[in-house]
């Protein structure tokens, strides 16, 4: 589980940073930007974020993970 949270947070991480590139450099020939690339960058970052709330929760309700907080008295 924790490999597949890191694996999930670099798939977040690494499409936020495509974004700033393609918000950066990513220019037609008439000089504006396209921001296609930028914006299919961004939902796969929201869907990944959703995947992975989603999936914790799963794990969770299923007995997978456990929370560590501050006991209860």
């Amino acid at each position: 589980m924790k490999w597949f949270v890191l694996a999930a947070f670099l798939a977040i991480i690494g499409s936020l940073g495509s974004a700033l590139y393609f918000m950066m450099r990513d220019t037609g020939q008439d000089g504006r930007p396209k921001t296609s690339n930028m914006a299919r960058a961004l939902a796969f970052r929201v869907g990944f974020s959703i995947l992975l709330f989603v999936c914790i929760l799963v794990a969770w309700k299923l007995g997978y993970i456990h929370p560590t907080g501050i006991p209860l008295k």
